[in-house]
């Protein structure tokens, strides 16, 4: 079980680290990896104030209050009616606090509600602050994320069995999201099958498009399993691969597998996209990687950190991040590898294991 109160405990160090008098966390992923509970997206706000002395207190709407795993040690509950105010229990609750610092996806709606009761304060952006708490997963988490990445594995594997040609990129979607639902996902938050010149696209929507003999084909999906995201990225090709694909692979295929060896404590993530970009570039497609290398995992699909120049965040054992290189042709084909990839002690384990070749199917 996920020690919710030590959750809080670091949270109220990191606000004194950060000059901050009290934190407000609403819908995201913030909210649930203080509390274990995630906010119903909603013009009933929840917000979640963690006072200097280390006091949460998660103001929600009555109707939506069962809900809640209750956790008494961690939290206390504080339910509002439909004819009150919540955003004046909100600040009842900041009293005199002079810095807040607010959750970067609660609406702006609620954030300038609280300004506007309360001109001298000030306000900051939680990320910082929520990002060096959750950064660095916990050996639970890892559990997690391995289970989800496995799930997404098998389903990579079953793949090679399935026909492609003659039918749409959304109908393949579909099978996949639902092959994927029932191995153990409660959602499925993007599967991208971009067939023949929507491979060029790296976030192409699965369209009406009619799979060909020929076509090369990025299948990129992820979702959710216990709370824990899942993402990872296959290339497939239906017959023949078309002019150039082959050996373009094989340039892909190193490069994701060097970076990957190359992540270990110490380095930056700026430099993990620099070294699989070195290799890409060297083989004449650099203008055919454009877009940055990884992002990182966890309570949600996207978060820090980010592998990409500029990003000089220093690796550190329990980062759990991708490692996707692309290499993209307009007008005809797009390829991609992606793997999630934690850092340990002394290297990197990939939590996905399924072949990375490209697969032919029919």
């Amino acid at each position: 079980m996920t020690d919710f109160a030590e959750r809080i405990e670091r949270a109220t160090l990191a606000m004194k680290h950060h000059g901050v008098d009290a934190l407000c966390v609403s819908i995201g992923s913030d909210l649930p990896y203080l509390t274990g509970y995630r906010a119903h997206v909603s013009e009933r706000p929840t917000i979640l104030v963690l006072d200097a002395d280390g006091l949460a207190t998660m103001v929600i709407a009555a109707l939506e209050a069962p809900r809640v795993d209750n956790r008494p040690d961690v939290f206390t509950l504080a339910p509002w009616e439909e004819t009150e105010d919540p955003i004046a229990i909100v600040n009842g609750l900041l009293n005199e606090a002079d810095t807040v610092a607010v959750g970067s996806q609660m609406w702006s709606r609620f954030t300038l509600d609280l300004q506007a009761r309360q001109t001298t304060r000030r306000w900051v952006d939680a990320e910082d602050l929520m990002a060096g708490l959750r950064i660095v997963k916990s050996p639970s988490e890892i559990e997690l994320l391995r289970a989800a990445a496995a799930t997404v594995d098998r389903i990579a594997n079953e793949i090679d069995g399935m026909q492609f040609s003659g039918r749409t990129e959304a109908d393949v979607s579909r099978e996949i999201a639902d092959r994927t639902m029932a191995a153990g996902h409660e959602s499925i938050e993007f599967c991208i099958v971009a067939s023949g010149p929507n491979g060029a696209s790296p976030h192409h929507t699965a369209s009406q498009r009619v799979i060909e003999t020929g076509d090369a084909v990025v299948v990129d999906f992820g979702g959710y399993q216990d709370g824990y995201c899942s993402d990872t990225t296959r290339t497939f090709v239906v017959g023949s691969p078309p002019s150039g694909f082959e050996s373009a692979y094989a340039v892909l295929k190193e490069a994701q597998e060097s970076a990957t060896a190359y992540v270990r404590p110490g380095v930056t993530t700026a430099s993990v996209d620099a070294h699989a970009r070195e290799i890409i570039d060297a083989a004449g497609y650099g203008e055919r990687f454009f877009h940055r290398l990884g992002h990182g995992i966890g309570l949600d699909g996207h978060e820090r950190p980010y592998l990409v120049e500029g990003d000089d965040t220093v690796v550190e054992a329990g980062m759990a991040f991708s490692i996707e290189p692309g290499i993209y042709t307009a007008g005809a084909w797009g390829m991609r590898i992606e793997d999630i990839v934690v850092a340990t002690e002394d290297g990197a384990e990939s939590l996905n294991t399924s072949n990375r070749e490209y697969r032919t199917v029919s």
